[in-house]
């Protein structure tokens, strides 16, 4: 999981290769339900790069795609959305799998 250290670098997955965007915040118990199966769905779906992005950190990029609820996936491929996963309600690694998967069969 790469975790950019600022937006430039952000931007730069953005527009460049095939993205998903995982949306977080450490105080939400959700997010960290759902955090150590990560490598697992991240070993599952290897034509994806895996980005996480602090939600308060970066809560203009998160207010600007939508995200209203964490934790949140969102599909960037070369610059454009290819599939999102955003709700506030919590996600399980079953959900995540079936959620990638789709996105590939589109």
């Amino acid at each position: 999981m790469i975790i950019p250290e600022n937006l430039e670098v952000l931007a730069k997955y953005v527009k460049k290769g095939r993205n998903v965007f995982f949306f977080t915040a450490d105080w939400c118990g959700d997010c960290s339900f759902i955090k150590p199966s990560m490598p697992e769905i991240e070993a599952a779906h290897p034509e994806y790069t895996f980005i996480e992005v602090d939600r308060d950190a970066y809560l203009d990029v998160a207010i600007e795609w939508g995200i209203m609820g964490i934790p949140s996936f969102v599909v960037i491929e070369d610059g454009k959305e290819t599939g999102r996963l955003v709700n506030k309600l919590r996600k399980t690694k079953t959900e995540i799998d079936a959620f990638l998967t789709g996105v590939k069969t589109k």
